[in-house]
């Protein structure tokens, strides 16, 4: 017998019946898609987001107001968490050192500010939740206004239901009559101006109280100026305006709130990166004509379906316009109408 055929007779034969497997509980239990309650969730409110990580203000108003470090639970990867929300926290949220809290829901949203790149892009960029007032912040000169940035602005507002308010600087540079008589037909739009050195601190800080209200403006018009000077402990970078371009460099690098300390009471500045253009995208056509308050009541004399644009038959603010019963204020409001209905067309 060679020694291929050395073989034990007694050893036993298997197959792939003998084998045991060891029982796994939780591999063999069915996937569930219910999620826990967390009835022990906090409430606070998002400050700032900062690469992936969110300061959120614990207990906003009682003795024991703090801030904490925050990230998101798995099940909220696909939802935008933004500066302005309301969110449910669990976990640590002490605000100690070292200490991280998770935010596990978003509470509804009582407004929502967005933009887009451009107006061809559907794909919305939220920019803050739950303000109630936009400031747009303009200067009058060194860099130039732009009104047709300023009916964006004011589209976007009221589009979000948010109040709109102006302030325009460096008034000591140049006169903003011209500028201010392109919004003559705006009755709900408040307007201050002010110099270089002299921010209407006091007029503004009364509007803040007991409001949200997100501040918005082209790089350089002194926007994060006035934000220090209502806030003197935000200390956000200011910087100058380039003498070749005309342009601002961009300071504020992401949106976050700050708290107003007023002698009538509190609230919250959201203070925004300077932007060079704001997309209407995501907005309604419908709904431009709302920032043009006085054009909208013309526009009721309108024929059903009417674009109001140029070349629109029987258009009643055309015929306004052109017979001279808007003035010349009227005519450049119009003008900025049909621009912006313009890209919807």
């Amino acid at each position: 017998m060679s020694w291929l055929d050395d073989t034990d007779d007694d050893e036993p034969e298997y197959d792939e019946s003998d084998i045991r497997v060891r029982p796994n509980p939780k591999a063999n239990r069915p996937r569930s898609k219910r999620r826990p309650a967390h009835a022990d969730a906090k409430i606070a409110r998002v400050l700032g987001v900062d690469r992936g990580r969110y300061t959120v203000l614990v207990d906003e108003g009682g003795p024991d107001e703090h801030q904490a470090l925050a990230t998101r639970a798995r099940e909220l990867r696909k939802q935008p968490i933004v500066t302005g929300d309301r969110a449910r926290i669990v976990g640590d949220t002490s605000g100690d050192v070292g200490s991280l809290s998770r935010i596990v829901g978003i509470e509804e949203r009582t407004s929502l500010l967005r933009r887009s790149a451009d107006d061809t892009d559907q794909v919305e960029r939220i920019v803050v939740a739950n303000a109630d007032q936009m400031l747009i912040v303009v200067a009058a000169a060194d860099p130039e206004p732009r009104p047709r940035l300023v009916d964006r602005y004011l589209i976007a507002a009221l589009d979000a239901g948010i109040r709109p308010l102006l302030v325009v600087t460096k008034t000591d540079l140049a006169d903003p009559a011209a500028f201010l008589k392109n919004f003559e037909g705006l009755d709900t739009l408040q307007v201050f101006t002010s110099a270089r050195e002299d921010m209407p601190v006091d007029e503004v800080g009364a509007h803040l109280v007991g409001h949200s209200t997100v501040f918005v403006g082209h790089s350089g018009v002194g926007k994060s100026t006035l934000v220090n000077a209502l806030v003197p402990s935000a200390l956000r970078a200011t910087g100058h305006v380039n003498a070749v371009t005309g342009r601002g460099r961009h300071t504020s690098s992401s949106t976050v709130s700050l708290r107003y300390e007023g002698a009538e009471g509190r609230g919250w500045v959201i203070d925004t990166p300077g932007v060079r253009s704001f997309g209407l995208g995501h907005v309604d056509p419908a709904n431009i004509l709302k920032a043009f308050t006085d054009l909208a009541v013309v526009a009721e004399e309108c024929p059903r379906g009417c674009t109001h644009l140029p070349d629109a038959p029987d258009c009643a603010l055309v015929e306004a316009v052109q017979e001279g019963r808007l003035g010349q204020s009227g005519a450049a409001r119009l003008d900025s109408l049909q621009r912006l209905l313009a890209t919807f067309a």
